[in-house]
């Protein structure tokens, strides 16, 4: 089904064909997840449904693919093979000599675009990174569920962390019991390193948790997303490790209402730049604007930062079936900070807030 849509999309558009070679896109199109290395994954689709589509992948791995249910043709290639010459010769005996052909240009190294110019010197290389993103926008009610599922687990996974904290336990064993935790429910991949810091770290919006051990009266954060059946997660709370300041307790309100703030902004055919406003304009009017550094949000689906990014100056609007992150922060050096992060899927009424952990400030009492 998802293929026949590209199709039409590539027809519409004027184009032969796309080459996807993304892990992202291969599995949304296929079903099938792989990490290849350093290896050659693909599918090429053409535009006329007179061709097929066809993978191309390590042989090994044929098996693998025909059991998440691709049932097109395989080019399989050995280690010592070139799947580059596989792929020509496939294409030539099945008559199709494209002249035009779409790739991935963010994803596509400049190595294997050369190697494939080589194989391919008459054809037209054209961008086609957006006919995926079009694609993957807006989520079925099939990628809802799953979607919803994966929330349910990212938000275990900050019960775990914070039933974990205990004083001088160090970031990286809180991280590694919400990890275990959350493998004893199934979960075989996390969809980002897991994030939990403490006091001064967490004024690194992207702080990489080490040794660091925990102290009564500090922020805690934890910022975690798993992968469901494909579909990811992502999370973020602040919670407080004895008793907060006057100033703290600031600054953890006024995050938790700008957030809300971005929350009642997501409207349907609102540009989404008017969500980023709505938290960014209420953080400067506290007098914290230059404490917050980053977007309001990104787009979550297959992987866990895809299109559209939630900036201030993106003009896209919002439509049913979007799915993305509400996530402001205040963030002062030497100091802490503080994130809130939910999952949104807009509905034909308006946000779903897929994620259920309380939002308002958890005191965790010292042991």
């Amino acid at each position: 089904m998802k293929i026949s849509v590209l199709q039409e999309l590539l027809d519409k558009n004027g184009e032969e064909a796309i080459f996807l070679t993304s892990r992202w896109n291969i599995f949304y199109i296929s079903g099938y997840d792989t990490d290849p290395h350093e290896r050659v994954v693909g599918i090429y689709v053409p535009s006329s449904i007179e061709f097929k589509p066809v993978m191309i992948l390590p042989s090994m791995e044929v098996n693998d693919a025909r059991q998440s249910g691709w049932s097109h043709d395989i080019i399989a290639y050995q280690d010592q093979s070139n799947p580059w010459d596989l792929f020509s010769t496939y294409l030539q005996e099945n008559k199709q000599i494209p002249t035009q052909i779409a790739l991935e240009k963010d994803h596509l190294t400049v190595s294997r675009q050369e190697q494939l110019k080589n194989f391919f010197p008459n054809v037209t290389w054209s961008r086609g990174d957006e006919y995926l993103q079009n694609l993957r926008v807006q989520k079925d009610k099939k990628e809802y569920t799953l979607m919803k599922q994966a929330a349910a687990l990212a938000d275990l996974g900050v019960k775990i962390g914070i039933e974990s904290l205990a004083k001088g336990k160090t970031e990286l064993e809180i991280v590694a019991d919400i990890e275990y935790g959350l493998k004893k429910q199934g979960i075989r991949e996390m969809s980002f390193s897991t994030l939990v810091l403490f006091g001064e770290n967490t004024s690194s919006p992207h702080g990489t948790p080490g040794k660091n051990t925990l102290q009564d009266n500090q922020f805690v954060l934890f910022d975690l997303g798993v992968v469901f059946e494909g579909y990811c997660s992502d999370i973020t709370r602040t919670v407080f490790y004895g008793t907060p300041t006057e100033e703290q307790k600031k600054i953890y309100e006024i995050v938790k209402e700008a957030q809300q703030f971005a929350i009642n902004e997501c409207k349907l055919d609102t540009p989404i730049g008017v969500i980023d406003k709505a938290a960014r304009n209420y953080i400067e009017d506290a007098g914290y604007g230059d404490y917050f550094p980053h977007r309001i949000g990104h787009g979550i689906g297959v992987d866990v930062h895809e299109y559209p990014s939630i900036h201030q100056d993106n003009t896209l609007l919002v439509k049913e079936g979007m799915a993305f992150t509400i996530e402001p922060g205040i963030y002062i050096q030497g100091h802490g900070g503080v994130r809130i992060e939910d999952q949104i899927y807009m509905t034909d009424k308006g946000p779903e807030i897929l994620n259920q952990i309380p939002k308002e400030l958890q005191l965790i009492m010292p042991k």
